[in-house]
């Protein structure tokens, strides 16, 4: 079957405190909602007309409204956003930091079965209804709460914190200990510059420079995790984003009517799921003779090149799952970019920055990856049930010449990870322009 198109979206400005504004989770779901569909230009007599035919379905990403908004059932709110949802299926789904991607899964699979021709994909997350530590013990429940978070203050930036330790065990005598730090330190200078140029972006007016990036601990950049400090975590963030999917035949469909060409829309090419031990400490067991740490996550990306048709070679421009500095860093083979233990080289030369590097010849051409032209979960911001969602919307913004000021100039295809617990759940997916 033909890959399932992307036909557009929108998100919430993730610099925003909703709960400041006196604003709840309806309000970001009508805004993102309004704005999405006018975006795509897919207005709600539309819906209504789909809906009578049986076309059109619902797929909310969220981890915990239950304790950040005390209220679950998120699947069918969209019918408090306008009645022409009324009567359109709708279901919540969660993988916690990966539900956007569990849902952008299963409106894909619905639409490849044939089960309907639109899918509207919405991830949402309010985080800041509550203390950094309260929220930090919530957010433990992404991993195994009873068994690694209960009575932790800050249970993730730990678990990540054990994910550089591991790292540098390995590599650190071949490459020294610092090397691996200075680049975990250069992951976080990366995106937030970045970020600068993403007006959604959440830290879009912070500071930060290498120099702050690789000095860890004391006043201005505290050690939160083991060897991370406050520099290397991805933020705490209220915010919502929006994809509408399409059947190759809708997609066509959509594009007479509206006269848009096809050129405008993005296609889902391929995906990977893989699911690796919850607890971080048997991650590490079952891979300590694997080349890869995190082997489950090199096979999720393996699943999505195989699926597209496609290899590291063809993909131009990556969105990952920084939720810390070591999750990126250890993603880099994962995706092919170089073999495990080489990381550095990429990180060291440019490749994954916007500005990219010369070959040795300097004037041959350019050779550039991208890695987070958005900023990423460390410089756009990290609502734990829109990432997934967010990122694919990044990646469409790139494959159709929509990213603005963080374009990647040629991008057509795009390689994304989203990733639950200490990289539980593994979600990939390839998006690319229309062929």
């Amino acid at each position: 079957m033909s890959a399932t198109y992307i036909l557009g979206g929108a998100q919430t400005d993730f610099s925003r405190n909703w709960t400041k504004e006196g604003k709840t989770f309806m309000s970001m779901l009508r805004e993102v909602v309004d704005d999405g569909l006018a975006e795509v230009g897919l207005d709600y007599d539309e819906i209504i007309r789909l809906n009578k035919e049986n076309r059109v379905a619902v797929f909310v990403g969220n981890f915990d409204a239950e304790q950040y908004a005390n209220q679950g059932h998120l699947g069918a709110f969209l019918t408090e956003v306008h009645p022409a949802f009324y009567g359109v299926p709708g279901a919540r789904y969660e993988a916690a930091c990966a539900s956007g991607s569990v849902a952008l899964d299963s409106a894909n699979a619905k639409i490849r079965a044939g089960d309907y021709d639109v899918a509207i994909v919405v991830g949402v997350e309010v985080m800041k209804s509550v203390s950094s530590m309260v929220g930090g013990d919530f957010l433990g429940t992404a991993a195994y709460y009873e068994k690694e978070a209960k009575g932790v203050s800050l249970p993730f930036p730990k678990l990540f914190g054990q994910l550089a330790d591991r790292v540098i065990e390995r590599y650190g005598s071949k490459i020294g200990d610092k090397r691996i730090l200075d680049g975990l330190g250069e992951i976080s200078r990366i995106n937030y510059g970045n970020a600068k140029k993403n007006p959604n972006a959440q830290t879009r007016t912070w500071f930060m420079n290498r120099e702050q990036a690789t000095t860890r601990g004391g006043k201005y950049n505290a050690e939160v995790g083991g060897r991370l400090a406050i520099s290397d975590c991805s933020q705490v963030t209220d915010g919502a984003a929006l994809l509408v999917l399409a059947s190759p035949s809708y997609a066509s469909e959509f594009s007479k009517k509206t006269g848009r060409t096809m050129k405008t829309f993005a296609q889902l090419k391929g995906w990977g799921h893989r699911v690796a031990p919850v607890l971080f400490e048997k991650k590490m067991a079952e891979s300590k003779d694997n080349e890869y740490i995190l082997p489950w996550t090199r096979q999720a990306v393996v699943d999505a090149y195989k699926r597209a048709g496609l290899d590291i070679d063809k993909i131009d421009v990556i969105e990952t799952h920084d939720c810390f500095t070591s999750s990126e860093y250890a993603s880099i083979s994962a995706y092919g970019m170089t073999k495990p233990g080489e990381e550095h080289t990429v990180i060291e030369d440019g490749t994954i920055s916007m500005d990219g590097i010369t070959d040795a010849d300097s004037v041959k051409r350019l050779k550039r990856k991208p890695v987070n032209p958005s900023g990423g979960l460390i410089g756009a911001g990290h609502p734990v049930g829109a990432s997934g969602v967010r990122m694919a919307l990044d990646l469409y913004k790139q494959v159709t010449d929509q990213a603005g000021g963080y374009q990647v100039p040629g991008a057509k295809n795009g390689l994304m990870l989203n990733i639950g617990g200490s990289a539980t759940t593994n979600y990939t997916f390839v998006i690319g322009a229309e062929n």
